[in-house]
């Protein structure tokens, strides 16, 4: 009876948690140890005799072979599985750690499936009712005895409200957040253990326990589910590709869900996507743009877009559920991420370090010196083809090998977004072999890198498009070409961004060739004159110093957009898609009181001067033309 009784205080006072404290999880457990040591030898046992098995491997070299190594990583994911949801989450969690865990580790905890058996439906129903407050049938007309799937966390039935809504109903397992107590505390305990006592392990496993702990604290309250997906639906309410179940706050609380049914098909399953009448193609090119606009605009991304959470629906939208797993990306990061992307594709891997470092990957004491051809030898390769050819998958491979190498630090939201898009790109996979993320990502960054006007990026657009002092104008061409690509483009939006970039401080360079090459034109356009009339000219008054060698400049080259610089620049913008030359006729008042313009007509007026000078000091000298 005493322990019974104990065991119960435990499962009350873990039930009161509400949100994650370390603290708090500590003090009701210090007080009651018999739960606390029983649950230790159900878990510390397998998991030190497992890694009793992995010492021998190592101590006896089996290690080193291949299969032995799989064969013990695909145990270690099955140990997960066994013993429960908390360190099912903790696997997830590592899966995208590769400044902990060894490649062959990463790679089977990816395959890690969050998925269990449901448990009993009368313990479901008894929790719709003590947490809803009501009998069951006074909300449902119907609702299905047996859960059309189950997870970790909760398992789903279908039903159907009073008000005549078809609903799917998430109901979370009993005495689920005790059992979670309970464990994090165990894990977190072990983490700090190995953190002082384990000097080779550099990363804060205790903060990422943590990290993990609140993570699945917020999945747990389904509150916060609902608020995440109403969210969700709101930031992407002007898209119509995009779908979000409706959530239904009068059947909801914290361990109860009800959102509207959604009936689609798997993005996975292509002969029903196909049977729908819908492109598979253009399913995958949704989600990849819908997951770039949630990273890099709006900040808030969906964190776990495995194929049960994406649905290809009949009228054409792709429809997201499963809103338990969100983070957030702020707006430093997202900036961070395209000077990456810009650094990369330069192949500027001084920068690319320093990128991670400010980005939180690399502390700043970090010497960055050894870590540049590590990259170098990384992505070179890659980029042989361009960054539309790369594999993500092989360069994430590449990069765990020189985080697990070098000091390297995973943001707990990197390791996300990590997580998120390589998921993706194994359901784009699915529907084309041949698919690459980067590539379809490539436009995405290339439009926000033209369009957006934070001052990092303007800079960025400057290093994208100058080699040291030469304009690089097929680095414009490729950019602007793979902007198009976008749905989403706003031409007019782009053809002033490129005139911001002209009129800006990066545009310097740009403007000043321009300067340059019409006090050329200009030059040569008056000395080509000067040589006409003078071969006009009566033989007697003709200046022999003069000489007409040839006619430098034809009658119909002599139009200002026959200027190399601005000749580039509107055969460029001519082959944007949806270009009329109205769009530059509205801009000519634009272009005329600019001040930049003023300033370029003041020199080029000097310039053409100087040489005028020039040529007359020639003259004078006698020196030929």
């Amino acid at each position: 009876m005493i322990r019974m009784a104990e065991e119960l205080s435990d499962f009350i006072e873990a039930a009161g948690l509400l949100k994650y404290e370390p603290e708090a999880i500590s003090e009701i457990y210090k007080g009651h140890p018999i739960r606390l040591f029983k649950r230790i030898w159900q878990t510390l046992l397998p998991i030190g005799l497992f890694f009793l098995k992995v010492g021998l491997d190592k101590i006896t070299g089996n290690l080193k072979d291949a299969n032995q190594s799989k064969a013990r990583a695909k145990e270690f994911t099955d140990l997960l599985i066994e013993l429960g949801p908390a360190f099912i989450k903790a696997g997830q969690a590592l899966s995208t750690r590769p400044d902990i865990v060894p490649q062959t580790a990463l790679e089977e905890l990816a395959q890690l499936q969050d998925q269990l058996e449901g448990f009993d439906s009368d313990l479901a129903l008894a929790c719709i009712q003590e947490d809803l407050k009501v009998n069951v049938n006074e909300i449902f007309e119907y609702l299905s005895k047996e859960p059309i799937s189950a997870a970790s966390l909760g398992q789903v039935h279908k039903g159907k409200l009073k008000t005549g809504e078809k609903v799917a109903v998430k109901i979370q397992r009993p005495g689920l957040r005790e059992q979670i107590t309970l464990d994090l505390y165990i894990v977190r305990n072990i983490a700090k253990w190995m953190k002082n006592n384990i000097s080779f392990i550099r990363s804060d496993l205790v903060a990422l326990i943590d990290e993990l702990g609140t993570r699945v604290f917020e999945e747990m309250d389904y509150i916060n589910e609902a608020d995440n997906a109403d969210k969700f639906r709101s930031l992407h309410e002007h898209n119509t590709k995009i779908a979000v179940p409706k959530v239904f706050r009068h059947a909801t609380s914290r361990r109860v869900l009800t959102m509207e049914w959604i009936d689609g098909v798997k993005l996975t399953n292509l002969k029903k996507v196909a049977e729908l009448g819908i492109n598979p193609d253009e399913m995958v090119e949704i989600g990849v743009n819908c997951s770039l606009q949630q990273l890099l605009e709006h900040g808030f991304f969906h964190a776990d877009p495995h194929p049960g959470n994406l649905l290809a629906l009949k009228d054409g939208r792709l429809c997201y559920l499963d809103f338990g797993m969100m983070s957030e990306v702020s707006r430093q990061s997202r900036t961070g991420l395209i000077q990456a992307v810009v650094h990369l594709v330069n192949r500027n891997f001084d920068k690319l370090s320093e990128d991670f470092v400010k980005l939180g990957f690399l502390a700043e004491s970090v010497n960055l010196e050894p870590i540049v051809p590590a990259f170098d030898k990384v992505f070179t390769n890659g980029l042989e083809g361009g960054v539309n050819k790369m594999d993500f998958k092989s360069v994430t491979d590449d990069i765990s090998g020189i985080m697990y190498q070098f000091p390297f630090r995973i943001p707990p939201y990197y390791a996300l977004i990590i997580r998120s898009l390589i998921t993706l790109e194994g359901i784009a996979l699915s529907v084309d072999p041949d698919f690459k993320i980067l590539g379809a990502a490539y436009p995405y960054f290339a439009r926000r890198l033209m369009e957006d006007n934070d001052p990092q990026l303007r800079q960025s657009l400057k290093e994208m498009l100058l080699d040291g002092e030469i304009f690089r104008w097929s680095r414009l061409e490729d950019l602007l070409q793979s902007a198009t690509n976008q749905q989403e483009l706003n031409i007019d939006l782009l053809i002033d961004q490129v005139l911001d970039f002209l009129f800006s401080e990066n545009g310097g360079m740009l403007r000043n060739e321009l300067v340059e090459a019409i006090i050329s034109r200009m030059d040569k356009m008056g000395w080509n004159t000067v040589q006409k009339i003078n071969k006009k000219l009566p033989q007697k008054i003709r200046s022999k110093r003069i000489q007409m060698k040839k006619v430098e400049i034809e009658a119909n080259n002599l139009y200002i957009e026959e200027i190399e610089p601005i000749k580039q620049l509107l055969k460029i913008v001519q082959n944007i898609p949806g270009f009329k030359v109205e769009i530059i006729l509205k801009r000519l008042p634009r272009l005329v009181i600019e001040n930049e313009s003023r300033k370029m007509g003041m020199k080029v007026a000097k310039g053409l001067t100087e040489k005028i000078i020039i040529r007359l000091v020639k003259l004078a000298a006698k020196v030929p033309q």
